[in-house]
């Protein structure tokens, strides 16, 4: 799969949160999207995934060739995007099983898997949970309700690996969580890492990115993207914080500026 982000400029409120996105994601490639709060990283995420919220003035983003932005946002899933929230939401009165198994069924729907039966899926379900170090009690729990921060988290990666999407975005999946349940969701998605399978991790510190090597790393100010590179692109930032990008690319900041909606 490849996503191409084709000078993206969105609002909200009638304020400009992206500025002109130019970004290309592949399968088979982790990424990182650092910068700091108000320069629109959530607001990207939103756009591809079509919060109502936001108004997209102009550009596109394609999949395959294929521009998404008028497409629901199920149909968006269904051609293998995944997104992690930062904040899941809880869903009463729908179990973690029900819920799993109702996803997969629709995602065979769509062709993107064969059908599971129903004792291949709860086997398949129950090793998961293992290996993501969730309580098998989980599957009979109503969705992320009274669920803990890092469970909460742990719960979104245990969706990634039961459906296998092709390209994940993760909004700032590590805010929240202590040093274990940080290692047990970079081990899920480690696991996840393939040919066939890529992710963008918003985030605003090393620390996931110790666990999760980026293959790429992007720095996003203002709503653009204003330099790209390696891993060491994190060492860096995490040294010389954001006012070294401010005065690397002649960013001047505006008079009690607050963009909180753009985060």
């Amino acid at each position: 799969m490849k996503i191409e982000i084709r000078d993206l400029h969105a609002n909200i409120a009638d304020k400009e949160i992206l500025n002109g996105i130019d970004l290309v994601l592949n399968t088979g490639e982790i990424h990182a999207l650092m910068g700091p709060n108000g320069s629109g990283k959530s607001t990207l995420s939103n756009v591809i995934f079509g919060h109502p919220s936001y108004e997209i003035t102009a550009g596109e983003v394609l999949v395959d060739g294929e521009n998404i932005l008028e497409m629901p946002t199920h149909e968006r899933a269904r051609k293998g995007l995944f997104l992690a929230f930062q904040y899941p939401v809880e869903i009463s009165g729908v179990t973690v099983g029900r819920f799993l198994k109702r996803a997969t069924e629709i995602q065979a729907s769509a062709g993107a898997a064969e059908g599971r039966k129903t004792v291949s899926f709860i086997k398949e379900l129950r090793e998961a949970m293992q290996f993501m170090e969730i309580d098998q009690q989980f599957i009979n729990r109503y969705l992320n309700e009274g669920f803990s921060g890092g469970e909460k988290k742990r719960m979104e990666v245990l969706q990634m690996l039961l459906l296998k999407p092709h390209f994940a975005i993760m909004d700032e999946t590590d805010s929240g969580l202590d040093i274990d349940a940080l290692k047990v969701v970079a081990k899920g998605v480690n696991a996840l890492r393939g040919d066939d399978f890529g992710a963008l991790i918003i985030t605003h510190y090393q620390r996931i990115l110790d666990h999760i090597r980026p293959d790429f790393v992007h720095i996003m100010y203002k709503g653009k993207i204003v330099t790209s590179g390696g891993g060491d692109l994190v060492t860096t930032l995490e040294a010389k914080g954001y006012d070294w990008i401010r005065e690397q690319y002649g960013i001047e900041e505006e008079a009690n500026e607050q963009s909180v909606q753009g985060r």
